[in-house]
Parts: structure tokens; C-alpha cells; sequence
């Protein structure tokens, strides 16, 4: 059995444990495999009340996919390995979205891309003093996945295109605030409220337990995102920015300039679609048809080449620059995939 994850029942708990500290707890195939497994068998146990979900070591709940073997299939030509990794990877974030039990996550760390769509859609999720969550995929050429359009949709203002467009980073305070977590304790506390959910399989422990949430920059922030983002394209967004002197306005035109302009479009059209839809399923559905094309059509392949690989960070995106891409270019990437589509075992196509 894989050391890199850690599936055990202990009192009126399940408890999945990530198990990879020294590679920041990526996600492989396998773990992605057996986290569905278990949820599919604890769901109709009534000795199992709840599932706790965290993460050995304290750098990192969970960096992102394990995409090294993505990039050399991709690079070679074979698409179907980073296909059926993220559509096995997006049925299980629906499973963990939907659980009919409390599913309970702790955060430190890092808590990044496929990370986000283990603990961020869990019903409980809790932040510590170290938490950094962020959707920095725009920065390899993919648009923030795993569901993650979904949570950047439901975030309040503009909050969710600035994060997703532009990779910042959030502390324990903005991930609260977002939505991207419900409770920050201190993690030297973490052990002694673990051990009171795996005794009793009473998630209430937890509420009990929290204390209040640590101040949020982008809170003092908000409203001035709210006016630069409120841009109906991409294009709209980087010229208003271009327009302004300030810090906020500054740092975040650079980040558009930086990241992938393909990616950023399309991720700006999908938080948009995610937040009135305000459905999981709908938004990992259409994140699955631009996934689907990334390595072959899009920027992926350069993007990690750029960023893992090589290291140069100089990718050769395939637009010049984000005013560059155009309407048809992001339908082309979010078009019907036919039979490939993305279905979930319990309902088709949305």
C-alpha cells in the first residue's frame, strides 16, 4: 500500500491523511484514486460520522497536482494522461463537494491548485497562523481548476477575478473572508481538536473550538479591485489598470503582463459563468473542456517547461500580451468536447 497517503478509521472518524512532506504533498493519480475510493465506502457506514482530511509536515496541506508526468506525455504528444488524471481529479472534488457527511480540512501551509480542490470544497475547513492558499495556475497556462472557478465566483465584489486572474496569495484572514475557508485555530491546538472529532463524530467540536478570524488585507483592498476588475474583457481590465498609479493597480498589471493571456481570458469568462451558475458541477464540467485542450492547444506545455522544467521563467505564450487574445480564442478553448465531455456518476451532462 502507498505511503503517500494515509486512510485509516479512528472513533467515529475517518481520517485521510496526505503523506508526501518533501514533495509539499502533491497530488498523484494514485492518491486522487483512493481518496474517491474511501469516500465512496465511508458514505454508507454508520461508524464513520465525519472525515477529517490534513497533511503531514507543516510547509505545506497540499502544493498542487504532481504535473511533471502531464508535462512529458504532453510534450510528447500523448494528451490522454492529463486527461484522465483531471477528470478522475474532478469527479472526486464533486464527491468531496457534495459529501452527505462533515468533511473536515486543515490548511497549513501552502494550499495550492489541486490542493485547493481537496480541502477548499470540504464543508468545514480550517486555517492556522501559516495558511497560504492560492489559484496560481494562470502562471503555467491553465486556468484555476478543481473547481476553483466555482470558489472565486462566490467570492464577494471582484475578489474572485483578482485572485484568479493575477495568483495572489492568501493569508488565513483573506481566505476567510473569500470563502475559501470557514475557521482559523491556532495549530498548536490543531492535535487536541482533531482528537475531539475522531472521539465523539462531533463536528460542533470544531465551531466551539475557533477563534476569530486574523485580519484581512484585501478586505481594506476590495473596493478598489472592485473598480479595476469590473472590466467586461481582459483587454478592459489591463487598460483600466494601465490607467492607474497606485500600488494595487501596479502590482496586479504586472501579473496580467506575466501570466499566460490565453489562460487569463478564458479563467475571467469561467469565474464569471461560475458565479451565476453557482453550481460545482457546472464549473468543473466547463473547466474540464479547457483542461482537456490546454497541453495540445494552449500554453500548458510552455508554461511548465518555463516554470518546472527549465526554471527560466520566460515563457513564450502564444499570444503577445493580454489585449491580445480575442472572443473566438477563448471559445475555442471552452467549445463542446462531444462524448468527451466531463459526466459524474450521478447525473450527466449539466
Amino acid at each position: 500500500m502507498s505511503g503517500d497517503i494515509l486512510i485509516r478509521k479512528e472513533g467515529r472518524a475517518g481520517r485521510i491523511t496526505l503523506n508526501r512532506p518533501d514533495a509539499l504533498n502533491a497530488l498523484t493519480y494514485d492518491m486522487i484514486l483512493r481518496i474517491d475510493a474511501i469516500l465512496a465506502e465511508w458514505r454508507f457506514e454508520d461508524d464513520v460520522n465525519l472525515v477529517v482530511i490534513d497533511a503531514a509536515g507543516d510547509r505545506a496541506f497540499c502544493s498542487g497536482g504532481d504535473i511533471v508526468d502531464m508535462y512529458e506525455t504532453g510534450k510528447a504528444g500523448d494528451y490522454s494522461y492529463g486527461r484522465k488524471f483531471w477528470r478522475d481529479e474532478y469527479r472526486m472534488n464533486a464527491v468531496i463537494a457534495t459529501y452527505p457527511k462533515p468533511v473536515v480540512s486543515f490548511l497549513q501551509g501552502f494550499t495550492m491548485g489541486g490542493g485547493v480542490g481537496v480541502g477548499c470544497h470540504a464543508s468545514h475547513r480550517v486555517v492556522c497562523e501559516s495558511s497560504k492558499i492560492a489559484m496560481p495556475e494562470v502562471s503555467i497556462g491553465l486556468i484555476p481548476d478543481v473547481g476553483g472557478t466555482y470558489l472565486l465566483g462566490r467570492a464577494p465584489g471582484r475578489l474572485g477575478e483578482y485572485l484568479g486572474l493575477t495568483a495572489t496569495r492568501m493569508g488565513p484572514g483573506d481566505a476567510i473572508l473569500v470563502g475559501f475557508a470557514d475557521h482559523f485555530v491556532p495549530v498548536e491546538q490543531w492535535t487536541e481538536v482533531i482528537d475531539a472529532l475522531t472521539s465523539t463524530g462531533d463536528v460542533h467540536r470544531l465551531t466551539n473550538a475557533a477563534h476569530s478570524a486574523p485580519q484581512s488585507p484585501l478586505e481594506a483592498q476590495s473596493e478598489t479591485i472592485r473598480r479595476y476588475f469590473q472590466g467586461e474583457t481582459l483587454g478592459d481590465i489591463v487598460s483600466r489598470l494601465e490607467s492607474e498609479t497606485d500600488e494595487i493597480a501596479q502590482n496586479a498589471l504586472k501579473a496580467l503582463n506575466r501570466n499566460a493571456p490565453l489562460a487569463t481570458a478564458c479563467a475571467l469568462a469561467m469565474i464569471r459563468r461560475a458565479r451565476v451558475e453557482k453550481d460545482i458541477h457546472k464549473a468543473l464540467f466547463q473547466e474540464f473542456r479547457y483542461v482537456w485542450r490546454a497541453a495540445e492547444q494552449g500554453d500548458f506545455v510552455e508554461g511548465i517547461r518555463a516554470a518546472i522544467i527549465d526554471k527560466d521563467r520566460s515563457p513564450k505564450w502564444a499570444h503577445d500580451g493580454p489585449k491580445a487574445v480575442q472572443p473566438a480564442d477563448v471559445s475555442a478553448m471552452l467549445k463542446p468536447l462531444g462524448e468527451d465531455d466531463l459526466k459524474f456518476e450521478t447525473e450527466e451532462k449539466p
